[in-house]
């Protein structure tokens, strides 16, 4: 029983529903432009770091080669 006195009804129960599912989609609009953004900032985070570890190995392991004429 609702505080009106009669029954909760299977309308009752969609309407609620569809207005937390409308609320759920506002939220996840103004939040997708931030979530992009920090996607973009750990991707580039990411390259950045493995680009550093690449380059700092490949130094540790380069062949000189000396080349002398006789």
């Amino acid at each position: 029983m609702t505080d009106t006195g009669r029954p909760i009804s299977r309308d009752d129960i969609q309407a609620k529903l569809n207005e937390i599912d409308a609320e759920i989609n506002e939220t996840t609009e103004a939040a997708k432009p931030a979530g992009i953004a920090v996607a973009v900032g750990v991707v580039v985070v990411i390259l950045v770091v493995v680009f550093v570890l690449g380059r700092k190995k490949g130094r540790h392991k380069t062949t000189i080669v000396e080349v002398r004429r006789i």
